[in-house]
């Protein structure tokens, strides 16, 4: 029987009145390994917000790891759900010690306050660092990481509870050449391993899709319908039309060249080398 650790029925999120995603319908199962995709503003941070308990729609129903998000105790689903994002990275207390950043992960919570944590779990945290190059951050503070420095720790703190889901909200933002490339050896062993874990990278860059993955979802705009439409295409109050997903399959026949022109609103070429995805405008 298949496990369904995610399920998106109908969502529809609003803020303001205005809708910034609509008709969002998403099936993913353990042991799958997915990309969601989008050009930037198209409500792919909304989504992960979802995704991971953070946010909750406006319309709708968000099923998480067999509870439905809004009957059941978020602080419960979170222990079992490891998060990578610039957002969660922002709640830490600036003084953190990195190393406390990484194992509070095993509790879901920013900020290791009267929490308590064994010597195996603390040795496992030191692990995680050194697997993504930043053991020498234990000791030092939040605050004075560089953006690469703190993203690893946040992709290593999301691992450390040896989650059910991981929700990877574009892991390699801030990352030089170097840094990408580490990060992306270990998201590659990620998606290629034999687990039930589900997995979900966020990107708007092709060329930062690990081996692996061969699920996606792609999100486009749902077109403001012509009655209520300006001649720029958008809404009466300057919107353009609400984010919604317009794809869900395989990679391969999801990044086409066609597909992503009209995404993008240009000529697009697709490339698939060396196991790693390319686009250019043509």
């Amino acid at each position: 029987m298949t496990n369904t650790v995610l399920q998106l029925d109908n969502v529809e999120f609003r803020r303001n009145r205005r809708v910034i995603i609509t008709d969002v319908n998403l099936t993913i199962n353990a042991g799958e390994r997915w990309v969601l995709f989008g050009p930037n503003g198209i409500g792919k941070s909304t989504a992960v917000g979802m995704l991971a308990t953070r946010t909750f729609p406006s319309e709708g129903r968000v099923f998480i790891l067999g509870h439905q998000l809004g009957k059941y105790d978020v602080f419960k689903l979170r222990t079992r759900i490891g998060l990578a994002s610039a957002d969660l990275g922002r709640q830490f207390p600036e003084f953190e010690d990195p190393l406390d950043a990484v194992v509070t992960g095993l509790s879901a919570v920013t900020g290791r306050w009267r929490d308590t944590y064994t010597q195996e779990e603390y040795a496992r945290a030191r692990q995680l660092l050194r697997d993504f190059h930043v053991s020498y951050l234990e000791g030092k503070e939040m605050w004075r990481l560089s953006e690469g420095e703190r993203t690893r720790v946040l992709i290593a703190r999301a691992l450390m509870g040896d989650p059910e889901l991981l929700i990877m909200d574009e892991p390699t933002t801030g990352l030089d050449l170097g840094g990408r490339e580490q990060v992306m050896r270990t998201l590659s062993r990620i998606g290629e391993e034999n687990s039930e874990r589900a997995v979900v990278l966020v990107t708007h860059r092709l060329e930062e899709i690990p081996a692996g993955f061969d699920h996606i979802a792609i999100m486009g705009r749902k077109p403001i319908p012509a009655e209520d439409a300006t001649e720029a295409g958008v809404d009466s109050m300057g919107n353009p039309g609400a984010g919604t997903i317009v794809y869900t399959g395989s990679l391969e026949n999801g990044l086409t060249d066609k597909r992503l022109s009209e995404l993008f609103g240009m000529p697009i070429e697709v490339q698939h080398t060396h196991g790693r995805w390319t686009a250019y405008a043509v």
